[in-house]
């Protein structure tokens, strides 16, 4: 079999989902004669712990893991917060105002931790790989990010010992959306662009999540990308029956910051309640994951806080369940100006519920193009209360005749399996 050397910081039994894509390639990639060797932190700062996905890690999988110095220990001191507290998604908070103490640590954090909080990992794991590849040469050399200091760890590797580089982005690096608010010198911000530059321009192929990254990045670097989504894996289902609410539930599976505060939607179901009482007696609004104060007090001023139930981050497999059995599955594109190009993982898990998907975000961007793709949900603009409300009642009046559902098109191009066969075809192209 081939071998592909895969450089990850987020692996089981870290959770969240920056460590689903991997997982599941690495899950499948043996069925199409590659075996995976996956390299690691031996001790990362994980969002969230998440033993379910250990079942995924396929048998006798070799895990290369190395110590890894970070500087959060410093930062929870710094910022007040407990040793053992997890750092939050993006730039959720639980205060109205970030502290001083937090802004100066952003500061920091943007303009001392370039590319990011792992850049003490990065020489250390060039000295181990390029020692450990003499010895153990495989065919490819795979890095995915962010965080994107494991490109510079692959960028050098490859260089090294003239193994082929495959550069996956599961995110933009100097577009995604809080780019902004790292308060970045003039210095540093050149300095993330100087980096991305090298990383577009030294891999040997580059692989993105959408179409509009493609795009994007051939602003910065006009290469070919490949584009190859994230899914759902289809094992993922269980054999059980899942029962629905009996609730007219609408359902947000993973972290809400600000610039994800839907406050258009809240404002529609504020009004239809007016409007149509009878909603009162079934409406259930699920947040399940972290939520940013912005949100919470939205919620609140618009009278929503006795419809909504916030729960907090939960294993992946009791999320699938959580999805096949809301009557609505909420998916919110970041009010950004990247918006266009953002196709957030779980929108593949949602599409193939059967639940109805109401997403908030742009009506031309990529998450809308698969929606209509797949036939699986409907799209408004964040500005659009009028199709909100309407969207909301006629969900509201097929749930009361128990017709609420989607039957998707499309759906077997998604599976993580499909999937890999696509990656297996870049990977192939890269070692004929």
């Amino acid at each position: 079999m081939k071998k592909a050397l895969i450089i990850t910081y987020y692996w089981p039994p870290s959770g969240g989902a920056g460590v689903q894509r991997w997982l599941k390639f690495v899950k499948y990639l043996r069925e199409f004669g590659w075996e995976p060797i996956v390299y690691t932190p031996e001790n990362p700062e994980a969002p969230a712990l998440d033993a379910s996905l250990l079942s995924d890690i396929p048998k006798d999988l070799w895990v290369l893991k190395t110590p890894i110095r970070e500087p959060y220990t410093a930062y929870k001191r710094f910022v007040g917060r407990k040793k053992n507290d997890h750092i939050k998604a993006g730039f959720l908070t639980e205060k109205k105002k970030s502290s001083l103490t937090e802004k100066i640590a952003v500061w920091i954090r943007g303009n001392f931790f370039i590319p990011d909080a792992r850049k003490f990992w990065i020489k250390p794991s060039i000295n181990f790989l390029v020692d450990w590849l003499h010895d153990n040469p495989t065919d490819v050399i795979i890095s995915t990010g962010p965080p994107h200091s494991m490109h510079l760890i692959a960028k050098n590797a490859a260089q090294s010992t003239k193994i082929p580089w495959l550069a996956d982005f599961r995110d933009p690096w100097t577009n995604i959306d809080f780019y902004k608010d790292l308060m970045l010198t003039k210095s540093s911000d050149r300095k993330h662009h100087e980096m991305e530059q090298q990383v577009l321009e030294k891999a040997s192929r580059v692989v993105v999540v959408s179409h509009g990254m493609a795009k994007d990045f051939k602003t910065i670097l006009n290469r070919d990308y490949d584009v190859i989504t994230n899914g759902f894996d289809e094992e993922d289902l269980g054999k059980d029956n899942h029962l629905m609410d009996q609730t007219f539930s609408i359902a947000h599976i993973g972290s809400m910051v600000p610039a994800r505060n839907p406050v258009i939607l809240w404002q529609a179901i504020h009004e239809l309640l007016k409007e149509e009482p009878s909603i009162a007696t079934h409406l259930e609004i699920k947040l399940i994951g972290q939520v940013d104060y912005s949100v919470k007090e939205t919620i609140s001023k618009l009278d929503l806080d006795q419809y909504t139930k916030y729960i907090a981050y939960l294993p992946h497999d009791e999320v699938i369940a959580l999805q096949h059995q809301a009557q609505v599955l909420l998916l919110v594109i970041n009010n950004t100006p990247n918006a266009g190009m953002v196709v957030t993982g779980k929108i593949f898990e949602y599409i193939n519920t059967g639940r109805p998907v109401l997403c908030i975000g742009p009506t031309d961007g990529d998450a809308a193009s698969i929606l209509g793709y797949t036939d699986t949900g409907l799209v408004y603009d964040y500005q659009d209360l009028t199709g909100l409300k309407v969207a909301l009642r006629n969900y509201y009046i097929q749930y009361q005749k128990g017709t609420l559902k989607v039957e998707g098109k499309h759906l077997s191009e998604f599976t993580r399996r499909n999937l890999t066969g696509s990656l297996i075809n870049v990977l192939n192209e890269m070692v004929d």
